[in-house]
């Protein structure tokens, strides 16, 4: 899948789209999302993926006056109408699940299914609980052992990767601090407001995630209306890149059954 640069509700975006059928806006986790990732191509093999870089991410423009995860959640919103997008299934992973979730308590005028994966975003425990791993405080070393099921699988050479390719993850962190950094990784109005989803979801979790718990993603299914948890195995806090064939299927399936 190449990636190419596109202006949509006046923001120039890092731009992946492949397939036909059915659109899935796909909303990558802060780690953000390669052309090459498998799991478009699985999800590509029976829908229209559309996975642009969210604004400040990868090499997609950061406005100045985006700054909150309200910003962004407007902003694809807006995005959706320009692009006339019907009956959209909206896919978000971790940081992408919970600006899926901001879009759709707004409006799902234009989303008919909602899959959540490893989402962050909300609060469940007692106020002096931590729920979310504190990423930015780990080394990456950590931050694998805590994320990956294969921490091996996170290692990434990056005396080898173009220069490019360096400034977009230094881009990554940077927009993901920016939008996640206070309060850490959640809107604390978000949870009151979840009622609001009525479209049928898919909470997706790797149940090897020790950023945020198997027990929080059940805590965030059981606060939608309309909405089934499901665990995968083999799998921590990016089943989409540990898991893709299987990550794709349960979602086409999904797909399918609230088609």
């Amino acid at each position: 899948m190449a990636e190419e640069q596109k202006t949509v509700a006046r923001v120039r975006l890092e731009w992946l789209e492949r397939g036909e059928g059915r659109p899935i806006l796909f909303l990558h986790p802060g780690i953000g999302i390669a052309p090459d990732a498998p799991v478009l191509d699985r999800l590509a093999s029976k829908a229209r993926v559309i996975a642009p870089s969210h604004p400040g991410f990868g090499r997609s423009e950061q406005p100045k006056d985006m700054t909150t995860i309200d910003d962004l959640a407007y902003f694809y919103l807006d995005l959706m109408d320009e692009l006339r997008l019907e009956g959209a299934t909206l896919v978000g992973i971790s940081f992408g699940g919970w600006l899926a979730a901001e879009i759709a308590v707004k409006s799902t005028s234009r989303i008919a299914r909602l899959v959540l994966a490893d989402a962050v975003g909300i609060k469940v425990g007692a106020r002096d609980t931590r729920d979310i791993a504190d990423i930015f405080a780990m080394s990456e070393a950590e931050l694998a052992q805590q994320a990956w099921f294969n921490p091996e699988a996170a290692k990434r050479d990056y005396k080898s990767m173009a220069e490019s390719d360096l400034v977009a993850i230094a881009r990554n962190r940077e927009a993901l601090a920016r939008y996640g950094w206070q309060p850490y990784m959640h809107d604390p109005k978000l949870k009151q407001r979840l009622h609001r989803i009525r479209v049928p979801a898919l909470v997706l979790w790797g149940e090897a995630d020790r950023i945020a718990s198997p027990d929080y993603g059940r805590a965030y299914a059981a606060a939608l209306p309309n909405a089934r948890f499901e665990l995968l195995p083999r799998a921590g806090h990016f089943p989409h890149l540990e898991a893709p064939d299987e990550f794709a299927a349960r979602v086409l399936a999904f797909e399918g059954d609230h088609a």
